[in-house]
């Protein structure tokens, strides 16, 4: 139980669970369908990555003060973290969305192009199923939220460990 003592790892695994959790309610909301592999899939809103690091540097800011050598720390993965999630892995995810429709398109054509015989036919099927991963990053939107859920987040589990005088 020592480990419910450590605020900010608390505070930031917390947020992780939280943010991945809500996105499944959220997607529904916003696009009126959603699955519940949402909750263990990259992407998304909010991000669970923004979550996490302004949990851990809402809790560490909380804990020892804003001008604490763990907030500046905190803080700086916590940018590297946020600008990767929207700009190389989102990249990624962008070039899956294409690379999965030039399959598609390539399949589309070689049937029409040439008679495929009944087994060729079931081999591009097949093929067709394995696809990439597109949503791997995220929008500065899901960001944002993702930022707000993270001190939201690190202040009610302040609350909630204080409350059970674990703090």
């Amino acid at each position: 139980m020592l480990i419910l003592t450590n605020f900010p790892l608390v505070a930031a695994f917390t947020a992780i669970t939280f943010a991945q959790i809500i996105k499944v309610p959220v997607a529904f909301l916003l696009q009126r369908k959603t699955t519940w592999a949402l909750a263990t899939s990259t992407g998304g809103m909010p991000s669970s990555h923004s979550a996490a690091v302004s949990a851990l540097i809402t809790a560490l800011a909380l804990q020892y003060g804003v001008a604490s050598p763990f907030v500046a720390i905190a803080s700086t993965f916590g940018v590297i973290v946020m600008f990767d999630s929207m700009g190389v892995r989102r990249q990624s995810g962008e070039q899956g969305i294409l690379l999965n429709q030039l399959v598609v398109d390539f399949h589309m054509l070689s049937k029409k192009v040439v008679k495929l015989s009944h087994d060729s036919a079931a081999l591009v099927d097949e093929q067709t199923e394995r696809h990439l991963k597109e949503y791997l990053g995220h929008k500065p939107i899901e960001v944002f939220f993702g930022i707000l859920t993270g001190i939201l987040v690190a202040f009610a589990t302040q609350a909630i460990l204080t409350y059970f005088s674990i703090l």
